[in-house]
């Protein structure tokens, strides 16, 4: 069978995903690469697979995996995939997914432990490492708050790394929905402060109980209402020279500082 070319119906559907609205109005959107799609065809959200010849050579166990579980595969032409990514440098590998966002009520609830929520954050590749850590720390849900980046943008999914199909994501653009949410559940709010009134190194008691992180935008940080809203308000110290540390690196910190505390006292418990 000859392969699809950048003028076939399905790919010309598929490469209007690489925009905002039509994710939206699709429900769908792409991932592209070995280990992202790898990932996808864990949830059983995959529709659609797309590779190239030399990704057939490459990746051929985890194309003969997705015809297992009945994704509908096909060969593309190398320039139908180039229409298909935005990267560079294509891997010749993209599927086409339901979008994985849920409801608040879902990612909130009596047992939740912590939840990072990165607040109107606006670069994609902040939002996927976020969502990462998150992940990796064994946060309960990533909550992307206000007028925050499409976490299924190609860059963000990249930079989750996988990490997008492991854990609850939320977008919720009424910030004041999502505290309030969080507040009821008897979750305390914990927002990062250059001059906040609590010093991470000296909070191991507070880490202790449930916690959602706000994160502010990279370049204006927490709306001063949001950061009002918060139960505490948490410097990270700095010990060198730099002047601050970025968004990424912060929930970084905070949300392993909180995950350490809460596995001791399990633990301990």
């Amino acid at each position: 069978m000859d392969p699809l070319t950048e003028r076939t119906p399905r790919v010309v559907s598929a490469v209007k995903l690489l925009r905002t609205a039509e994710r939206r109005k699709a429900g769908r959107f792409l991932v592209e690469g070995e280990n992202a799609v790898g990932e996808a065809l864990g949830t059983r959200a995959v529709h659609d697979l797309f590779y190239t010849e030399g990704a057939l050579q490459r990746y051929a166990e985890l194309i003969g995996r997705a015809e297992t579980i009945g994704v509908r595969t096909s060969l593309v032409t190398d320039r139908a995939v180039r229409g298909l990514s935005d990267t560079v440098t294509p891997p010749g590998l993209v599927a086409v997914c339901d979008l994985l966002d849920v409801p608040l009520p879902e990612a909130v609830g009596p047992g939740t432990r912590l939840l990072a929520v990165p607040v109107a954050v606006a670069e994609p590749g902040n939002a996927g490492t976020v969502i990462r850590v998150a992940d990796a720390v064994g946060a309960d849900a990533a909550i992307l708050a206000g007028d925050s980046v499409d976490p299924h943008n190609g860059k963000c999914v990249r930079a989750s790394a996988g990490s997008l199909f492991h854990l609850p994501l939320v977008r919720e653009r009424n910030t004041a929905l999502v505290l309030d949410a969080i507040s009821a559940a008897g979750i305390q709010l914990l927002a990062t402060a250059a001059d906040g009134e609590v010093d991470l190194d000296d909070a191991d008691d507070l880490l202790s109980r449930p916690t959602a992180w706000l994160f502010g935008n990279e370049a204006h940080g927490l709306d001063v209402n949001v950061a009002a809203r918060a139960d505490h308000r948490v410097r990270i110290p700095i010990h060198g020279r730099a002047e601050s540390l970025n968004l990424a690196t912060a929930a970084a910190i905070c949300l392993y500082s909180s995950a350490r505390v809460q596995n001791r006292t399990r633990t301990d418990s």
